[in-house]
C-alpha cells in the first residue's frame, strides 16, 4: 500500500527590525517559535546590507522549514512607518532608512505577502493574542521601556489610526514642565519612561547635591551621568528617599495618564511593560490610588492593570503575530 504524505503545517515568519539587533523567527499559528536567528544590526552599514541579512536567515529556514509552506511574513520596526503601503520613513533608531518599501523587498523576493505594523502596535497584537490581555475585546498596551509607545486593541481589532499615529500616548502633555519625552517637556513619556526617569532623577540629585544634601545611591556630582531608571528603581525599593520620591513622581504621572485613557477608550485592560512589569509592587498602589481620584468610577471598575506577560520574548512574538493576525480576524 502507498504511504500517503503527511500534512504539512503552514508557517509564519517574523522579522524583527531594532536599531541595536535584529530577530528572524519562524512558527505556526498556534503561535508556537519552532526556531530564531538573530544578528546584530549595525545601522551604519545600511539598510541595504541589513535586509541581505535578513534575506540570508529567512532562506536557510525555508530551506529547514520548506518554502512551500510559508502563508505569510509579518514585520515589527520602530516607526514612522506606513502599515498599509508597507514603507518605513526614517526610524530614528535606524538612520538612512529613508522611503524603505520593506513589505513588498520581501513580498517579492519570497512570493508571499507581508505585513508590517510599528513595534508598540505589534507587541499589543502579542499581549493580545497571546499574553495579558488574551481573551479581551478592548486592550491597551504601555511600552513604559526606552520611551512610552502604546498599542490600541478596540472592539476586537488593531487600531493603529489614519497614518499609523494612533496611540501616541507619550507626546500627551502631563504638566507645563518635567522631563523632556516626544520632544516635549511633561509629557507622558517624560515621566515614564527609561529616558524621562533618568533625566527627572539628574535634575533633582544635582539639586540635593548643590544644596549639601545626601543621596545615597549617587554621592557626587561626579557621578551624575551614570544615573540609570534601573539604579534608581533598585534604590527607591531599598527604601532611598530621594530615589522613592523620582520614582513616586513617574508612578503619579502614570496613574494620570491611565486615568485619561481609562475615561476616553474604557478598556478592559491596559498591560504595561518593561519598568512597570518590573516594578508592579513600587508602581501599583500608587497608580491605583490616583485612579481613583481622577478616573470614572465605573470605568475603572472594569479594567484591570497589568503587567506585560512576555517578557524579553514580546519582540519575537510581536513579529510574528504581525504574520498571523490576518488569518485570525
Amino acid at each position: 500500500m502507498a504511504l500517503t504524505n503527511p500534512i504539512q503545517e503552514d508557517i509564519y515568519l517574523g522579522l524583527d527590525i531594532g536599531g541595536t539587533k535584529c530577530a528572524v523567527v519562524v512558527g505556526d499559528s498556534n503561535f508556537t517559535i519552532k526556531k530564531k536567528i538573530f544578528f546584530e544590526t549595525k545601522v551604519k552599514r545600511g539598510y541595504e546590507a541589513i535586509l541581505a541579512d535578513f534575506k540570508q536567515h529567512i532562506t536557510s529556514l525555508l530551506a529547514e522549514f520548506s518554502s512551500s509552506n510559508l502563508k505569510r511574513i509579518g514585520i515589527s520596526c520602530g516607526g514612522p512607518l506606513d502599515s498599509k503601503t508597507g514603507m518605513i520613513y526614517s526610524p530614528p533608531n535606524l538612520p538612512g532608512w529613508d522611503s524603505v518599501p520593506i513589505t513588498k523587498i520581501f513580498s517579492d523576493a519570497f512570493g508571499v505577502e507581508c505585513a508590517i505594523q510599528n513595534d508598540a502596535n505589534a507587541c499589543a497584537l502579542a499581549e493580545w493574542l497571546m499574553g495579558a490581555g488574551k481573551g479581551t475585546s478592548n486592550m491597551i498596551f504601555l511600552t513604559f521601556g526606552t520611551g512610552m509607545g502604546s498599542g490600541l486593541i478596540l472592539n476586537g481589532r488593531l487600531y493603529s489610526g489614519t497614518n499609523d499615529l494612533g496611540g501616541e500616548v507619550g507626546h500627551v502633555r502631563l504638566a507645563k514642565t518635567g522631563p523632556v519625552g516626544f520632544g516635549k517637556a511633561g509629557s507622558f513619556e517624560g515621566f515614564c519612561s527609561g529616558g524621562g526617569i533618568a533625566q527627572l532623577a539628574r535634575k533633582i540629585v544635582t539639586e540635593r547635591l548643590a544644596n549639601n544634601e545626601k543621596v545615597d545611591f549617587c554621592p557626587t556630582l561626579d557621578k551624575i551621568n551614570e544615573i540609570d531608571t534601573k539604579m534608581v528603581a533598585i534604590a527607591a525599593q531599598g527604601g532611598d528617599p530621594v530615589a522613592y520620591e523620582i520614582m513616586h513622581t513617574s508612578a503619579e504621572h502614570l496613574g494620570q495618564g491611565l486615568a485619561i485613557l481609562i475615561d476616553i477608550l474604557n478598556p478592559e485592560c491596559i498591560v504595561i511593560g518593561s519598568i512597570y512589569a518590573r516594578n508592579e509592587s513600587f508602581f501599583k498602589p500608587i497608580v491605583d490610588q490616583v485612579l481613583q481620584q481622577e478616573a470614572i468610577p465605573s470605568a475603572i471598575d472594569v479594567c484591570q492593570i497589568k503587567p506585560a506577560e512576555l517578557g524579553e520574548s514580546i519582540g519575537d512574538y510581536a513579529a510574528l503575530c504581525v504574520a498571523i493576525y490576518e488569518d485570525k480576524f
